[in-house]
C-alpha cells in the first residue's frame, strides 16, 4: 500500500509502478526495483507492478491472481512461490491455460532471475513474486 497526504488526512491506496522495471534486489520482506523499495509481494504486470496481499501460508488461488487473469498481452506467468518451490494447483494451471497463460513456478529467487532474462529478450512474460 501506498500513504499519501492529503485535505483529509492520510489516504491509503494500492501500490502500483506503471512501468516494467526488473527486479534488482529481494529479500527481508520485500523487493528493489526503479531505485524504489517495496515491502510485501508484488505482481508484475504489462500494465506495472502492484502490491500483492499474497504470503507464502495462503493458498495460490484464481482469486489471488485475478489481476493476471485480468491482463492481456501475457503469456508467461513466473510464478515466485517463496523460499521454496510450491507446486501450482492443477484447477489453477488449467485456468491459467484456459487464458493462453503458460506458468511456471520456483522459489522467488529463481523467479527474479528468469523473470529478469525473459523481460530482457522482451518476451510477454508477467511475474507474481511471493515476498521472503
Amino acid at each position: 500500500m501506498v500513504f499519501g497526504f492529503g485535505d483529509k488526512g492520510i489516504t491509503i491506496r494500492d501500490a502500483h509502478f506503471p512501468g516494467r522495471p526488473g527486479i534488482d534486489a529481494y529479500g527481508n520482506g520485500g523487493f528493489r526495483f526503479a531505485d524504489m523499495s517495496h515491502r510485501g509481494s508484488l505482481l508484475l504486470l504489462p500494465s506495472g507492478v502492484y502490491g500483492w496481499e499474497q504470503t507464502e501460508d495462503d493458498p495460490l488461488t484464481e482469486a489471488s491472481l485475478e489481476r493476471v487473469f485480468a491482463e492481456t498481452g501475457i503469456e508467461f506467468l513466473i510464478l515466485g512461490t517463496g523460499r521454496q518451490l510450491r507446486l501450482v494447483n492443477p484447477d489453477l494451471r488449467a485456468a491459467l491455460k484456459a487464458k493462453g497463460i503458460a506458468t511456471d513456478p520456483m522459489g522467488t529467487g529463481a523467479a527474479i532471475r528468469t523473470y529478469n532474462i525473459m523481460l530482457a529478450e522482451q518476451r510477454p512474460v508477467a511475474a507474481a513474486l511471493i515476498a521472503v
